[in-house]
């Protein structure tokens, strides 16, 4: 039987895609919740691992969307009950925000957009999400952001970078953030770069010609992710979850 992992979808033009059925093809169901119309559910509900998906928005456009700092709120608390979360992309900058990183909206250097290659540090390779994909080397990924973290937590641990950006993916305690978007489609690339104005049939063409790299990379993070998961559900279900006060 599977177990239930929550999925915070932050914008309706940034689903799951991929990562469900594959999530699926590791033992772990899931549930979606559209933090946009339903708001960010509670710490027990959530208690068996939670992945926090990428938006349209910026991590400091909370006036325009309060729920990002519940969102913030819910990923502190994960991470003191040792709760296992995988924060992609806006959930990436958004778990760096929550524990005093630094994040900078419309990064100078241009952003990423289409397939990169991420260099994996030593530290990955003890990584429980990233151990074999990191030692395997280089893996190419999808990037689809502007903003970018600048400055890493003071406990989290750097794990990953690119030519461009060196905070790729970083791990504190139970929480595991990465920039790219290892359940991005070529479909899917192409449908954010159309709203950004660009070319997307190009985007499609060059996501498709290297999306059997993706699909491997990909799902070797979605084992990995359902691996922590059953490792940390026994803990879990013994330990009632700690409850904390809002930010």
């Amino acid at each position: 039987m599977g177990e239930p992992v929550t999925i915070l979808q932050l914008d309706p033009e940034v689903p799951l895609d991929r990562l469900a059925p594959w999530l699926a093809g590791y033992g772990v169901t899931v549930r979606s919740v559209p933090v946009w119309e339903r708001g960010v559910p509670s710490l027990e509900s959530v208690r068996h691992g939670c992945v926090v998906l990428g938006g349209l928005m910026g991590c400091h456009e909370t006036a325009e969307h309060p729920w990002l700092d519940h969102v913030m709120d819910l990923m502190v608390a994960a991470v003191e009950s040792d709760v296992a979360v995988l924060a992609i992309c806006l959930g990436h900058q958004l778990l760096a925000k929550a524990f005093g990183g630094t994040v900078v909206s419309a990064h100078p250097a241009g952003g990423e957009h289409g397939p990169f290659v991420i260099e994996f540090a030593e530290e990955a390779s003890d990584d429980p999400v990233l151990v074999t994909l990191a030692q395997s080397g280089p893996a190419v990924m999808p990037e689809s952001h502007d903003d970018a973290v600048t400055e890493l937590p003071p406990e989290a641990v750097s794990l990953a970078t690119t030519a461009s950006y060196a905070n790729q993916a970083f791990r504190i305690g139970s929480a595991l953030g990465v920039q790219f978007h290892p359940e991005a489609s070529p479909d899917l690339m192409a449908r954010w770069q159309a709203h950004a104005g660009g070319d997307s049939a190009l985007m499609w063409r060059t996501m498709r010609a290297v999306d059997a790299q993706v699909i491997n990379n990909g799902r070797l993070i979605a084992r990995g992710f359902a691996g922590e998961v059953r490792a940390r559900h026994s803990d879990i279900l013994a330990t009632p979850p700690k409850t904390r006060s809002t930010r």
